[in-house]
């Protein structure tokens, strides 16, 4: 028994002797409280992070660490100055909060006067003169900060930027980004929330009406969980708009309403969730808030803040500071003795020197000021369909909604993480399961009715290529969707006050997702919506009723050669037939004699008369020649180079004689757009408020400004409402329709009597519309390219184009010749017979008289010499003198014919 009791006598005198070296170190805590709040977050995360020293022997063997917690109200900073004394004269190592900047100052004042460290976690604009020696902040540096927000926006390159701040000190944060416009062409936008009123809702409809898609909010994480539930009910919850709030606990708000919205949601994180302690570490904290007091609603059940993950690590930055202090009293100090703490400057020092890697990632601090510089942030983005893939399997639940997209340090700037620079982007990740608006235009053969027996509703009332495009890029995004056509029936327009209509107009202000039509891709449009790549390449060209075929006439063999070809070579034959003429009567060797028996005859002749050269000429031009030859070697040029005139003349005559009288030719009045300009007579137009009437109205050539002028003088009838009623004008009155040539190959498919006229006059694209910044426009893209990579889109347009067709005129077989074609030959044929005749008659006439005229005038000399004959007879002794006078008579007769 007495062994007994001398046993536990000496462990009595071991267990005191332990405790005797056991150091027990205070530190002192001012937290403001809520209305609405029992405890405050950071008095939970203090004495959280102080029971876990205590708890874990290893940072802290042979200190226990205790503290005294004081509660004020807000913005009292009397009753802060007061109970810092209490603390300090309880003896403290170092001194936290309060957070308000009015209560910060004022603890401040006392504790840099009695050499006591002051430990904030809250964000705080230092003066320019600070001689805060003994003050410590662990929120990272304002100016870092302000440079991330900047880095951030480059990042995602936007033009376009509004800044919505809670308070003054917003300005503050943002003032490298206000900056920014000169130097990185960034406009910008800046509006303050009504301070004292949680209600922006009004502010929120001007940004919605002024198309304000990419948001910047400063504002506390609380202001962030009402922002969200009235940019729900405002319908800002879209794809469309892209929100960045600077608040580092974005990632602690209950997003669950928004999970499938698609909004795109920005932000920073401070919180190392990567590290497995830091995950472990949250988890504990997560399990004795959810058995503690129901937390503040906008929160996450059981979440970490980033104020309390900055509380906890101070609490252990003075652990580590602690465990090197070696010799180190506390004692009480008075704050009307204004005496310092004898170890405050050693202490603060070791303060400055320790490093630790806590909640919020490896802590450095300046040695200067005190304030922690050498940081990093999470970027963190809200995935596009609401979930996330967590970065650690298993971790928080933060980690299930939001991605980490880079890291930004702050001396080395952004860095994009491995998994974001490097990963293949699934098109189907952000379409899937989603329902997109579709708007549309009736239009032949892309969108149409679809005639049925039943009545039909939804997508099922509708069919055309469109519609097929459609099914396809659902088949490879794996969206649905639903088709409506567009309210005022146009594609989409400017008026004179830049106002836009049609589907245009219904992208800008996103009543739907897609446009899905024959919409054409155009400078002015590209403006105000994206375009996907073109699913369809043309141009724009005349659609025009047939030429009717000309009959041909009896006359129709001259036509292979025009009128004035026709007369020049008459002109030709006679020119060269007058010049034949005269070089044979010239040359010497045309010349002959005509009885070359009688060498001696003075008597010479020439073939070429007139007459005769004329045939010559005619002979050589019908290919038959003449017995007439030229000898002079002047004549023979003369004739070689008629014969290879005629020879050519009449080769063409017969390469173009057996199309002209085989094929109908067709007579149009019109060719090209040129054509179109340089007359009145026909009507010309276009769609009203279509991406044809766009191009005339903004070219500067000046055969389209002419055209335009013409449209636009008679926009009551040269411009039509729809293509439709283009097609009836063009069938029923002398009118040309202006319109994009795949369209005219469909009509002109199904139609015989209309067709193209010339060439096209410009080249584009058909494109799906998409709203400015929309997250569909670069997957539909893909999707596109896939189709037109497999040749479904050549399929689907022969599938729609395809028609009964038209027979070609090129490829028609040569009619046989009837009299309509040839009937004026025998028309030629007989007027020479009858000239022949009467030409006949004439010669016959004309010899008839000229033979009487001989026999008068023989007579008249007969009887004459008669008179003279008997005179003489009696003188006369025979009948040779009579003979010899007859013989001269009939000599002067022959003479005189």
């Amino acid at each position: 028994m007495e062994e007994r009791k001398g046993l536990f006598f000496y462990l009595l005198l071991a267990a005191q002797l332990c405790l005797s070296f056991t150091q027990v170190l205070r530190i002192g805590g001012i937290f403001e409280t809520r209305e609405s709040e029992l405890v405050s977050m950071d008095e939970l995360a203090f004495k959280f992070a102080v029971n876990n020293i205590n708890r874990n022997k290893t940072l802290m063997p042979n200190t226990t660490l205790t503290y005294d917690i004081q509660r004020i109200n807000l913005f009292d900073g009397f009753e802060a100055s007061r109970r810092v004394c209490d603390q300090l004269a309880l003896g403290v190592v170092a001194v936290f909060g309060p957070s308000h900047s009015s209560s910060v100052s004022a603890v401040q004042s006392i504790c840099n006067a009695l050499e006591v460290p002051h430990i904030q976690t809250r964000w705080k604009h230092p003066s320019v003169d600070n001689k805060d020696t003994f003050f410590i902040n662990l929120f990272p540096e304002y100016t870092a900060i302000a440079r991330a927000i900047l880095d951030v926006v480059t990042f995602f390159k936007w033009r376009k930027l509004t800044v919505v701040y809670e308070d003054s000190t917003g300005l503050m944060r943002m003032q490298e980004l206000i900056k920014a416009p000169a130097k990185f062409n960034l406009k910008i936008k800046i509006r303050q929330l009504t301070p004292g009123n949680q209600d922006a809702r009004p502010l929120l409809k001007e940004l919605k009406k002024d198309k304000e898609f990419f948001i910047l909010f400063d504002c506390s994480y609380r202001m962030a969980a009402e922002l969200l539930k009235q940019l729900s009910s405002m319908g800002m919850m879209t794809e469309y708009y892209h929100f960045f709030f600077t608040t580092l606990d974005l990632f602690a708000l209950d997003l669950e309403p928004y999970r499938y919205s698609g909004v795109n949601m920005t932000g920073f994180r401070l919180l190392n969730v990567d590290d497995p302690w830091v995950a472990s570490t949250m988890d504990r904290w997560a399990m004795e808030r959810l058995q503690g007091p129901k937390q503040e609603s906008g929160l996450m059940d059981g979440i970490m803040t980033t104020d309390a993950a900055l509380m906890y690590d101070a609490v252990f930055m003075v652990a580590v500071a602690s465990q090197r202090a070696t010799q180190m009293t506390v004692s009480s100090l008075q704050c009307h003795r204004h005496k310092p703490w004898r170890f405050g400057p050693r202490f603060m020092n070791l303060f400055k020197e320790a490093q630790w890697d806590g909640l919020t990632g490896h802590i450095v601090l300046n040695k200067t000021d005190g304030l922690r510089r050498d940081f990093d942030l999470d970027i963190i983005s809200l995935k596009e369909d609401g979930t996330a893939r967590g970065v650690v399997e298993g971790g928080s639940r933060l980690t299930k909604r939001w991605i980490k997209i880079a890291v930004w340090n702050s001396y080395k700037g952004m860095n994009l993480t491995e998994s974001n620079r490097d990963k293949n982007n699934n098109v189907t990740d952000s379409l899937a399961n989603r329902t997109l608006i579709v708007t549309t235009i009736l239009e032949n053969p892309y969108v149409m009715y679809k005639k049925s027996d039943k009545e039909l509703a939804g997508n099922d009332r509708f069919e055309g290529y469109c519609l097929d495009l459609l099914k396809e890029l659902s088949n490879i995004l794996g969206f649905t969707y639903e088709v409506r056509l567009v309210g005022d029936g146009k594609y989409g327009a400017q008026n004179d006050k830049g106002e836009w209509n049609g589907m245009v107009r219904e992208l800008i202000d996103h009543v739907a997702d897609l446009a899905v039509a024959p919409l054409t891709i155009t400078y002015v449009r590209e403006k105000v919506i994206d375009f996907s790549k073109p699913f369809m390449t043309l141009g724009i060209s005349i659609l025009y009723r047939k030429p009717n075929g000309t009959n041909p006439g009896v006359f129709s063999f001259l036509n292979p050669l025009s009128p004035d070809i026709w007369m020049y070579v008459l002109l030709a034959c006679t020119g060269v037939s007058c010049v034949l003429f005269v070089i044979a009567r010239f040359t010497p060797y045309e010349w002959y004699n005509p009885h070359p028996c009688n060498p001696s005859s003075t008597l010479i002749q020439n073939n070429f008369t007139l007459l005769n050269s004329f045939w010559f000429g005619v002979g050589a031009l019908m290919r038959q020649g003449s017995e007439l030859m030229p000898k002079a070697l002047s004549t023979r040029i003369v004739g070689g180079i008629w014969w290879f005139f005629t020879l050519i003349i009449i080769s063409s005559y017969t390469a173009n004689l057996a199309a002209f009288l085989t094929v109908e030719r067709m007579d149009a009045p019109i060719d090209s757009a040129d054509d179109l300009a340089k007359q009145t007579r026909i009507e010309y137009g276009a769609v009203r408020d279509g991406s044809t009437m766009t191009f005339f109205k903004k070219s500067k050539i000046s055969t389209y400004e002419k055209m335009w002028a013409f449209m636009s003088s008679r926009k009551n009838t040269a411009l039509v409402k729809n293509n439709r009623e283009g097609i009836t004008r063009v069938l029923t009155t002398d009118y040309a329709m202006l319109m994009e040539s795949t369209s005219i190959e469909y009509i002109s498919q199904r139609n015989c009597n209309l067709t193209q006229i010339g060439g096209l006059i410009d080249s584009k694209g058909y494109g799906v519309g998409t709203p400015i910044g929309s997250p569909y426009r670069d997957k539909v893209t893909i999707a596109i390219l896939q189709l037109q990579e497999e040749g479904k889109l050549h399929m689907m347009k022969e599938k729609w184009w395809r028609g009964n067709g038209c027979p070609e005129e090129d490829n028609k077989e040569a009619n046989a010749l009837g009299v309509e074609n040839i009937g004026g030959i025998f028309i030629v044929l007989a007027a020479g017979l009858v000239l022949s005749v009467f030409v006949a008659i004439g010669e016959f006439i004309y010899k008839a008289r000229r033979n009487a005229d001989i026999e008068e005038a023989f007579c008249f000399f007969y009887g004459v010499q008669s008179r003279q004959f008997q005179r003489r007879g009696s003188t006369s002794s025979s009948g040779t003198s009579l003979s010899t006078d007859l013989e001269s008579g009939r000599l002067l007769g022959d003479d005189t014919e």
